[in-house]
């Protein structure tokens, strides 16, 4: 009887101790699975950062750049840091660490003896803080002294004489892979102007981190706008780099005609590769959050609501003083702040959702918009009809949401373009 009490107590100590271990070798493949991951994100290498590639390309040349404050190369900087200890508060043991650091693209330029003439600048300007739709001004650059010619000003090509004097012009900007954010669009009239006068193009390119899916509306030529230039969806699932090929392939610049273009491609991306932005790449979307959402709630930009402008959570919510309160009852009071000195409603409470904390990935939505019309008290100051237009890139999508069409109703009609989309963006494709 003791020998079987004691048979089944050391049975169960082994069933216990093999129990531990296969749930401790769980623990460890869970932990090592996502440290790969995140090692794996870590090894993407954008474009800007392998001048081996595209410093001969450069050398002996005179140089013009297309940048802004997401131009930058990554560095990791290895610094001496002193353990402290935390009984006697007195410093112990001296040792090595890296740390993540950046330089400007032109800043490295310069130091290599790149001879840069002159940089042209986008929406938001070179560093990145003039508000959406805020004329960017020509000037110099105070820390280069380097010229900077405005590409979203009084014009937003490039004329003849700005390009003078230049033997390659370099496009290296952060992309979010929407059609009515404007970079796509300085990117073709760059493109345009350098085909003109016999400039070649190098593109340095980055990931785009809404690249893993094709999604909304495609634009009708007829509602041509600097928000959308091209018979794209919304969403179109490239890098810069690959759309310039498109651009080109497409024959879509002046007269059909193409440019020379080379794309530095990034290393170790794919199209499912997530990619978490290290710099904002304009001052209103700040973070991952604002960027997923970007996409569905950008196109309140056509209408009279706010979208989280003039507040510290930028296309994370969305509200105005005209939507129902006692149906949707988050409050918000959009103030001025960096990157929207004059906000929709400023200082007026705005009734409409928090949408920080929302699970969206891979597909955008009009349920929002959907949402806030329906509950409008004055539909009548809902929509700006030609600006949603612009940012639409049809006037089908108001006519469908007044009309009263559910999202699955309007997302059908959308299908069979996204579908003939889809076959000629594989054209060009660069990454898996």
């Amino acid at each position: 009887m003791r020998f079987n009490i004691f048979k089944n107590t050391v049975l169960l100590f082994v069933f216990i101790m093999i129990s531990c271990a296969s749930k401790a070798k769980s623990k460890i493949s869970l932990k090592n699975e996502i440290s790969y991951t995140k090692k794996n994100d870590s090894v993407i290498i954008v474009g800007a950062n392998q001048t081996d590639k595209y410093l001969s390309f450069l050398n002996g040349k005179r140089v013009g750049i297309v940048a802004n404050q997401t131009s930058v190369i990554f560095k990791k900087e290895k610094i001496k840091v002193m353990d402290i200890d935390p009984e006697t508060n007195e410093r112990s043991v001296e040792h090595v660490v890296e740390k993540d650091t950046m330089t400007h693209l032109v800043d490295s330029l310069m130091s290599l003896k790149i001879d840069i003439k002159k940089v042209f600048s986008p929406e938001h300007g070179f560093r990145g803080r003039v508000d959406a739709g805020e004329l960017v001004k020509d000037g110099i650059d105070t820390k280069t002294n380097l010229p900077i010619v405005s590409l979203y000003g009084k014009n937003k090509k490039p004329t003849k004489e700005q390009l003078e004097g230049l033997d390659v012009v370099v496009f290296d900007i952060q992309d979010v892979g929407v059609r009515f954010y404007t970079y796509i669009s300085t990117l073709h009239y760059i493109m345009e102007a350098c085909s003109e006068q016999g400039i070649p193009v190098l593109v340095l390119d980055r990931p785009n981190p809404n690249g893993h899916y094709v999604d909304g509306p495609t634009l009708e030529i007829k509602n041509k706008s600097f928000l959308g230039m091209h018979p794209i969806p919304l969403v179109h699932g490239m890098t810069i780099g690959e759309y310039a090929q498109m651009i080109n392939g497409e024959k879509w610049l002046k007269n059909g005609e193409q440019c020379g273009l080379t794309v530095i491609t990034i290393k170790n991306y794919t199209h499912d590769t997530f990619y978490s932005l290290p710099l904002r790449p304009s001052p209103n979307l700040p973070n991952d959050q604002a960027i997923k959402l970007y996409p569905s709630l950008g196109l309140f930009e056509g209408t009279n609501v706010n979208a989280g402008r003039g507040t510290e959570f930028q296309f994370q919510r969305f509200g105005a003083p005209f939507i129902d309160k006692t149906a949707l009852i988050f409050s918000y009071t959009p103030v001025a702040n960096f990157g929207a000195k004059y906000p929709k409603h400023k200082g007026v409470v705005c009734y409409g959702k928090d949408l920080k904390n929302e699970e969206l990935n891979g597909f955008m939505t009009l349920k929002w918009v959907i949402e806030a019309y329906q509950n409008s008290t004055d539909k009548s100051m809902f929509f700006n009809t030609n600006n949603f237009t612009k940012h639409a890139g049809t006037d089908k999508l108001q006519k469908q949401i007044e009309a009263g069409l559910s999202e699955t109703e309007i997302k059908a009609t959308w299908q069979d373009a996204l579908e003939s989309f889809r076959e000629t963006r594989s054209k060009y494709l660069i990454y898996d």
